[in-house]
């Protein structure tokens, strides 16, 4: 399956990885919208919007989004620049790939970073993180709750009642780039304290916003701050009477915002929002991702998640077999029609691939997971890999990490 262009009258192939993800007609219309002055009331109205449906997104209601041109990547760097000081203790919980690079980024803040890290496809045991939580007293504890590299499912909840209870004053931070609107996530009754997340995953618009949620707690140690934020742009005494004005309707100026994307983005959370509740959401990212991990155990497969529980809802990573390799089956995908993604561990990327199933691949009747998983059954079967003798024989072992 492809989808038509009506732009350019052209098929073109479903975008079927981790993200950036298929959007909508109406959301890529309102990306393509005639330059808009920043300070427009039209502009202004889906600004303020984007601010308090974002609050509904993550379950909060006195967060404070933070908006502004950027890449996910880019909330790493608000959150360190503003939380951290010199010398600071930051525990990071790392599943992959990207908990490595949010550790990089804390320590470029001065930080003094603990990495406990997970054998990949697995997460660390909540004992483990107890027990580091009781030998030493930490600023921030992070945690990834989906990491792209592995597509492995953090307890965010249990992560956050460990620190409540052995170190209430310490805050907890989500990376949720890849997991949030897919992913389950109550902000205050769970007591988070920063979600970093951006448009172009399961919140459905293009690349280009970062979004970073931010509790009151949180802004209190910004403000409680002995030393000046160590940054230009992510500084948030900047942004926060940016974020403010907008939420009042009466824009105000420090940097130029990205004008179509966020008109994107406000576009893609009214559609979501419209015809579910976030609980809606949620359930249908996870009957989703249920049928793709179905399709996984009838090819013979295995995921790089060792577990059921430890699987994401927003996307799945898969082992190929022995005899397979990722470029092998992803310029066979290509000419199916559907793009995937290759694996990005160091020394096993090319030992499995990685599909998208978030935003309205998951919430709309489209037929996009349906063709990808059909695309990826008939590539298996061109690269020489027969699904039911491998189901018959029972799945293909995962390599050894």
């Amino acid at each position: 399956m492809s989808t038509y262009n009506k732009n350019s009258g052209t098929q073109r192939p479903l975008c079927m990885i981790p993200g950036p993800v298929e959007m909508s007609n109406t959301v890529l219309e309102a990306n393509s919208t005639p330059a808009t002055a920043h300070t427009d009331p039209v502009f202004g109205e889906a600004f303020g919007q984007v601010i308090e449906k974002l609050r509904t997104v993550v379950g909060t209601k006195d967060g404070q989004p933070f908006v502004i041109a950027g890449s996910g990547t880019l909330g790493w760097d608000q959150t360190a620049a503003n939380l951290v000081e010199e010398g600071e203790n930051v525990l990071v919980l790392s599943n992959g790939y990207f908990g490595e690079g949010l550790a990089d980024c804390m320590e470029t803040y001065g930080a003094q970073v603990t990495r406990l890290r997970a054998v990949p496809g697995n997460r660390q045991p909540l004992a483990e993180i107890a027990q580091a939580l009781r030998a030493k007293k930490y600023k921030i504890v992070t945690v990834t709750q989906v990491d792209t590299s592995t597509g492995v499912l953090a307890d965010v909840k249990g992560v956050a009642e460990l620190v409540k209870e052995h170190s209430p004053e310490t805050l907890v931070v989500v990376d949720g780039v890849c997991a949030t609107a897919a992913e389950r996530l109550y902000f205050d009754q769970w007591g988070v304290d920063v979600v970093v997340t951006a448009s172009q995953k399961a919140l459905g618009s293009p690349p280009g916003v970062s979004v970073v949620v931010v509790s009151q707690k949180a802004l209190g140690v910004l403000a409680a701050r002995k030393t000046r934020v160590p940054a230009y742009y992510v500084n948030w005494n900047r942004w926060l009477p940016i974020m403010k004005s907008y939420e009042d309707r009466a824009p105000k100026y420090f940097a130029t915002p990205c004008v179509q994307a966020i008109f994107a983005l406000n576009t893609s959370l009214t559609e979501m929002l419209s015809t579910n509740s976030m609980e809606q959401v949620f359930a249908a990212h996870e009957k989703t991702a249920a049928r793709v991990r179905a399709a996984v155990k009838e090819w013979g497969l295995s995921t790089v998640a060792m577990s059921e529980e430890l699987c994401s809802n927003a996307m799945t990573a898969v082992w190929l077999p022995e005899t397979i390799k990722a470029a092998d089956l992803l310029p066979r995908l290509k000419a199916r029609g559907v793009v995937a993604a290759g694996g990005i561990l160091a020394g096993k990327a090319h030992r499995y691939f990685r599909l998208g199933h978030m935003g309205i691949s998951a919430t709309k009747d489209n037929g996009f997971v349906d063709a990808t998983l059909r695309a990826v059954d008939e590539a298996l079967e061109e690269c020489g890999h027969s699904a039911s003798a491998a189901a018959s024989a029972g799945r293909s072992s995962p390599p050894r990490l």
